[in-house]
C-alpha cells in the first residue's frame, strides 16, 4: 500500500432474523462523500458477502447504493434492513423514519418500531414466461414446475415446499441465464413451516451470489403472485435457505411492505 489509508467504519448485520448466524448477513459502509465506483466494487468483493450498502447523508434523508462481490445492483432488501438497523441503533439511535433515495428503485422507506424495520418498496410483479430460456429447468432439476413467470429474474412456482427445499441446481449452468437472478417458490407447509404462506430460495450465481440466505428485493416479485393466488394481501413468508429468514409483507396497491429484522453480528473499520 502507498501513501495514506483511508479508514471506514464498516458493520457486519445479520438481516430478517432475530439471533446471528442466520438471515441474510449485509456489510454496511457509512461514507461522508461518494467514493469512485471502481473502489465501492472492490470493497463489496474484498467482503465477499451478497450485499455491501453504502450510503452519505443528503438535505433529505440518505443516498444508498448496493454492491455484490461482482456488480452494482438496482435494489437490495435485505442491505436496506441492514443500513437502516444500523443508522437508527448506532448512529443516530432512536431514529425511526429512514428516506433512502437510490439510483434506480426511486426513494425507499423504512420504519422501525421497536425491534421490527418495515421496508416501503415498489411492486415488481412478474408475468407468464412466453419464451423460458431452454437451460432454466435443466439447471434447478427436481420435479417440473406449476408455472414459470418472469420480470428482472425468473419465478419458478413448484407443488410443493419440500420440493423447493430439496433442490441442487446446476451453478455453472444457471450462470449462462438469461435474467438477473432464478426465484423458486412454493406454498408454505404448514406442518414443517410453521404456517408460513409461502416459502421460497433465491439463485444469483452469475451475479457472485450462488444462493443468498434472504431476499427481501425479491418479494417485491413474490408478494403479488401470492397475494393473488391465496386471495390475501397481509402474508408471511420463510426463505428456506440454509441460514433462513423470516418475512411479513404486506400487498398496498403499487407497493409491497416487507417486514423482518435485524441483529449485529460485527463492528469495525476498514483501511483503502
Amino acid at each position: 500500500m502507498t501513501g495514506k489509508a483511508t479508514r471506514l467504519p464498516i458493520y457486519q448485520v445479520d438481516a430478517f432474523t432475530d439471533r446471528v448466524f442466520a438471515g441474510n448477513p449485509a456489510a454496511v459502509v457509512p461514507l461522508e462523500s461518494w467514493l469512485p465506483d471502481a473502489q465501492l466494487q472492490a470493497i463489496a468483493a474484498e467482503n465477499n458477502l451478497a450485499e455491501t450498502a453504502f450510503f452519505i447523508r443528503s438535505v433529505d434523508g440518505y443516498e444508498l447504493r448496493w454492491f455484490t462481490p461482482a456488480v452494482e445492483v438496482d435494489l437490495c432488501g435485505h442491505a436496506t434492513l441492514a443500513t437502516a438497523f444500523v443508522i437508527s441503533t448506532i448512529l443516530e439511535p432512536g431514529r425511526a423514519h429512514m428516506d433512502f433515495a437510490t439510483r434506480q428503485a426511486g426513494t425507499l422507506t423504512v420504519t422501525r418500531d421497536g425491534d421490527r424495520y418495515t421496508l416501503d418498496f415498489p411492486c415488481r410483479p412478474a408475468k407468464p414466461a412466453e419464451n423460458p430460456d431452454p437451460k432454466l429447468l435443466a439447471a434447478l432439476g427436481g420435479p417440473a414446475p406449476v408455472a414459470v413467470l418472469s420480470g428482472r429474474d425468473y419465478l419458478v412456482v413448484y407443488e410443493s415446499a419440500d420440493a423447493v427445499r430439496a433442490l441442487t441446481p446446476d451453478m455453472a449452468l444457471l450462470s449462462k441465464l438469461d435474467l438477473f437472478a432464478v426465484c423458486v417458490t412454493a406454498p408454505g407447509d404448514n406442518l414443517r413451516e410453521g404456517g408460513v404462506d409461502f416459502v421460497s430460495r433465491l439463485f444469483a450465481p452469475a451475479q457472485g451470489i450462488p444462493e443468498d440466505p434472504v431476499t427481501g428485493s425479491t418479494h417485491c416479485m413474490l408478494t403479488p403472485y401470492w397475494a393473488e393466488r391465496l386471495g390475501k394481501t397481509v402474508l408471511t413468508a420463510r426463505q428456506v435457505s440454509a441460514r433462513g429468514g423470516d418475512l411479513l409483507c404486506e400487498l398496498a396497491g403499487d407497493r409491497v411492505k416487507i417486514g423482518g429484522q435485524a441483529v449485529l453480528y460485527l463492528e469495525g473499520s476498514i483501511r483503502v
